[in-house]
């Protein structure tokens, strides 16, 4: 359909884990992996269309199931609500702050702009610093 149209965006929502890896984390790490290699290789069958494919790889983002899963994180380290966040959810985010979802739909507004046109395979991380240690 793009094709057809003449024009397309694609923005694929990968993870700080589609460019580096955690252990005990090898299906998720492997899978966010593949989304960032599918980016990829669909901005090279498109690169003389315009046509572009990206990714974006947030880092901890502050969702319904991240917030969740601050309870019995808790529970495990016997710790209050603030301390799971900075110095077990945040421990590998350097900004120490969740990414938001405004943050993450900026990323995509931009990547969808003719701003963008000359940006086919690459990712952006929204990750607090993540992927820079």
């Amino acid at each position: 359909m793009m094709r057809a149209a003449g024009w397309g965006r694609v923005v694929n929502i990968a993870s700080a884990h589609g460019l580096t890896a955690s252990p005990y984390k090898s299906a998720y790490v492997a899978a966010k992996h593949g989304v960032v290699g599918l980016t990829k290789t669909v901005a090279l069958e498109t690169a003389e269309e315009p046509i572009t494919c990206n990714a974006i790889c947030p880092g901890y983002v502050l969702t319904p199931l991240v917030e969740a899963q601050i309870p019995d994180t808790m529970a495990k380290y016997n710790m209050s609500r603030e301390e799971v966040i900075k110095k077990v959810m945040l421990d590998r985010q350097p900004s120490r702050e969740f990414a938001t979802v405004e943050q993450l739909g900026g990323s995509t507004v931009f990547f969808c702009s003719e701003e963008a046109a000359q940006t086919p395979g690459t990712t952006l991380s929204v990750d607090g610093g993540w992927t820079a240690l």
